[in-house]
């Protein structure tokens, strides 16, 4: 998981304006932004470069326009050369995290984890997505996991949140007692 920074959210706020001001959409800028951490994932020699306080920002922007012209929409390139220019390259991905989190906000949306003890049917997840929905006020995403060790029930996380109705927590409860 990547750690975001206030620098991280500040640069985020300034590519949902973008996105708010409707010249890119927020679509646009989030694949824009994956296609430049593939890119970047994919060539540990250009994060080096783009990293490197020795060479110039004039040669740097030369290369983010070799290397990005074809992908990436010109705004999102000219923040990129912003963020290498302020030498907060480093926090990229902290910005896409941020990005991200604030996209998800915008549009209702929480990332929800659901471990269960079996594997569960596509009704019973939508049944348990629904209720899920309807407490919190927001559509859910799920990342479904299988955990034996629950013996039974489920454990739901989000945010700081766990709402633990696992079999295995109850006897916990109960050996206490």
């Amino acid at each position: 998981m990547t750690q975001i920074t206030l620098s991280s959210k500040i640069y985020a706020d300034t590519l949902i304006r973008l996105g708010q001001d409707g010249s890119v959409s927020f679509d646009e800028i989030l694949e824009n932004l994956e296609n430049i951490q593939k890119i970047c994932a994919s060539s540990n020699e250009l994060v080096s470069v783009l990293q490197n306080p020795t060479i110039s920002i004039d040669t740097k922007n030369s290369i983010i326009d070799e290397v990005f012209s074809q992908n990436i929409d010109d705004k999102i390139k000219n923040f990129l050369k912003i963020i290498i220019d302020k030498k907060r390259f480093n926090e990229f991905n902290s910005i896409v995290s941020s990005f991200k989190a604030e996209l998800d906000k915008i549009n209702n949306i929480k990332h929800v984890e659901i471990i269960s003890a079996i594997n569960l049917d596509d009704n019973t997840k939508q049944v348990i997505l629904t209720k899920i929905e309807n407490k919190i006020q927001k559509q859910v995403i799920a990342n479904w996991t299988v955990d034996n060790s629950i013996i039974g029930g489920l454990v739901i996380k989000f945010d700081d949140n766990i709402i633990d109705s696992s079999l295995k927590q109850k006897l916990e409860k109960l050996s206490k007692i």
